[in-house]
């Protein structure tokens, strides 16, 4: 508990960014967050000198399960200048994930998203914030709020079919991607990873229309190749991006899609059984150059990319005949 401010003062506070009907008579306040479910909405946080107004519980649509609630991620008013924030306090995770035969550690690490957020500041590709630990030495993240949609829900709310889309609109959203794989090279060549690589965890800013990573507290162990997840997940995402969302297999089956015999187990991504990689084989106007990077994410591939350098230089091949 920290007692430096009385509850008067902190009403004065948020009184200057709140209407007065929304300013609570009496404030919880903390300053140790170990317990992070005990600070709730209305409750003060204070780090250092820093004071924050808790608002909601962040939520996240993440596998299958639509608005699943972060208790450890909170939305927060710096009462400094009323800018909304966003608060990571320190939870830890850890589990296993396979790609194909090969098995990495991955688990949460609040000290190596730190290390990123100093690395990439102003950097246009990434969310921006810092770090400041707890009065119990917890590292918590201060974000900057990023207005904006993830790019997931920015694919899916492009009502055109998918030939008009390749051609008219695909070309843009490639070049924004590739920005995208060589910010992870940035990280990649300072020895970081993003570690949790996913198509809504790219928001796109509404203000720059810059496309932005978020969420790097993911870190993953292997012996073999270190940024092997990572590009994974580019693999995962830009799949996606070419085939104007995920190509399913329940779906061709169900609208009797006549290109659906030609598929072989080869052709389908090699953890995401049932999504289809080998686009080119139900949209043949897709370029050879793109088809086979994404080949490269196949269950069928018998060569899989170290690095994000191989990535881009096969990338602007595609882009050059696309």
């Amino acid at each position: 508990m920290d007692n430096r401010f009385s509850q008067e003062s902190l009403r004065q506070m948020v009184s200057q960014w709140l209407p007065p009907h929304q300013v609570p008579q009496r404030f919880r306040i903390h300053s140790d967050t170990t317990d992070f479910f005990t600070v709730e909405y209305d409750d003060i946080v204070i780090l250092k000198d820093r004071i924050y107004l808790i608002r909601h519980n962040a939520k996240e649509a993440r596998f299958g399960l639509n608005d699943e609630v972060k208790f450890w991620v909170k939305r927060a008013v710096d009462l400094t200048d009323g800018r909304l924030k966003i608060m990571k306090l320190v939870f830890y995770e850890k589990f296993m994930s396979r790609i194909g035969n090969i098995e990495f550690e991955c688990f949460r690490s609040p000290k190596k998203e730190a290390r990123i957020l100093d690395l990439v500041s102003g950097h246009k590709n990434f969310m921006h914030g810092y770090s400041v630990p707890d009065e119990k030495g917890n590292l918590i993240r201060v974000l900057d709020f990023i207005r904006g949609k993830t790019l997931a829900t920015h694919i899916s709310m492009i009502d055109m079919d998918h030939e008009t889309y390749y051609h008219e609109r695909f070309p843009e959203i490639l070049d924004r991607f590739v920005e995208c794989v060589e910010a992870i090279r940035f990280l990649h060549d300072h020895h970081e990873r993003h570690g949790d690589i996913r198509r809504d965890h790219i928001l796109i800013d509404q203000d720059t229309g810059d496309y932005r990573w978020i969420d790097f507290d993911f870190n993953y162990r292997h012996r073999e190749n270190i940024y092997g997840y990572d590009l994974f997940g580019l693999g995962n995402i830009l799949v996606f991006l070419a085939g104007k969302g995920d190509v399913l297999l329940q779906d061709l089956r169900k609208a009797r899609n006549p290109r659906l015999d030609s598929l072989s187990e080869a052709d389908f991504n090699i953890v995401f059984h049932n999504r289809v990689v080998n686009l080119k084989k139900i949209y043949p106007y897709l370029s050879e150059s793109l088809n086979r990077v994404l080949l490269h994410f196949s269950s069928g591939a018998n060569r899989f990319y170290d690095h994000t350098s191989q990535l881009l230089q096969d990338l602007s091949r595609a882009r050059i005949t696309h």
